[in-house]
């Protein structure tokens, strides 16, 4: 039997979100949990187990997507051609970042599929394929309207300075640039962030969606408010390796409002921000898509502003942390 082990970390956006749909920049940072495959062969079938589903794919029928848990590994195996009938092996599913909660749990879980699959087949990929792969997987077979940082963050790991210049299309064709990443992890062991949930699940496709259309239509105020959060992203990594606390702050602040202004915020998610910012956090803002899901506040005081999230109706707090990114081991 040989068993092979992926995990991968969720994510959060420190300023730049969502300008990596639009060829830009953004400043993240990973969060301390996981999503975890395992791949055990020499079993009688093809099985699938997540979160209390599992499911024996025998046909290439049973790979069509169903909308339930385990369409993340019905995608990954129908995006390496796996044929059913002939494949011996299991996968087992689960994580322990919070889903649907903007902190890209779905995608860390992705890559880990993806992951556990180019170590079966021997294919050898880079992390920039892997990422890039993942990002296929998600959006040509999952039909998710999706950037690319979220995948490259759970394949990277840490903190980092990630660009997009050149993939505004979205179309990842092979004459494309590949993403840069710039690590600033070693800089910053222990970030002073903290992420609060809301609660309130989302699906980032579709919060995206409206802002992608009025975008691809040229809409003047999508356009500049686009070009401004990417430009944000690209000052705020020289605020934070100066440790400019209230520069950095007051660049979240103006991202989360031009994020708003197109939608993509809440009521949910404003009043944790207002909370944050009564609290003294020097900027805090959307750590995802919006919709829901999960704000992020820079602070130096962590304890005292989650007490006052805790109060304000947060559901969990959560501390971002460089931690390393996708890994693979196997064991014969």
């Amino acid at each position: 039997m040989v068993q092979i082990v992926a995990t991968a970390p969720g994510r959060c956006g420190i300023v730049g979100n969502p300008s990596d749909m639009y060829g830009g920049s953004v400043l993240y940072c990973s969060v301390q949990e996981r999503a975890e495959c395992r791949l055990l062969t020499d079993t009688d079938a093809l099985t699938v187990t997540n979160d209390g589903e599992t499911a024996v794919f025998r046909s290439h029928q049973d790979l069509q997507l169903q909308k339930d848990k385990l369409d993340v590994a019905r995608a990954v195996l129908t995006w390496f051609e796996v044929d059913p009938a002939l494949a011996r092996f299991s996968l087992h599913l689960k994580t322990d970042i919070p889903m649907r909660a903007g902190m890209a749990g779905s995608t860390a879980l992705l890559a880990t599929i993806v992951g556990v699959m180019d170590s079966y087949l021997e294919q050898n990929s880079t992390s920039y394929h892997l990422a890039e792969t993942t990002r296929k997987v998600e959006n040509r077979v999952m039909g998710i309207l999706c950037g690319l940082q979220d995948q490259h963050m759970a394949v990277f790991g840490g903190l980092n300075f990630m660009d997009y210049f050149g993939k505004e299309q979205l179309e990842q064709r092979d004459d494309e640039p590949l993403a840069t990443i710039e690590p600033l992890g070693t800089l910053f062991p222990n970030p002073p962030l903290i992420l609060a949930n809301t609660g309130v699940q989302h699906d980032s496709g579709t919060v995206h969606r409206s802002p992608r259309l009025r975008w691809l239509d040229g809409d003047p105020v999508a356009r500049r408010n686009f070009t401004r959060i990417a430009e944000l992203a690209r000052r705020g990594k020289r605020a934070l390796i100066e440790r400019d606390w209230g520069t950095l702050g007051a660049m979240m602040d103006e991202n989360h409002a031009l994020v708003s202004e197109l939608g993509g915020s809440g009521e949910v998610n404003d009043r944790l921000i207002r909370a944050a910012k009564k609290a003294g956090a020097h900027g805090a803002k959307l750590a995802g898509a919006g919709g829901g899901g999960t704000i992020i506040a820079l602070t130096e005081n962590p304890e005292e502003l989650g007490k006052a999230l805790l109060s304000a109706g947060a559901e969990r707090l959560l501390f971002p942390k460089p931690v390393p990114g996708l890994t693979v081991t196997q064991v014969e």
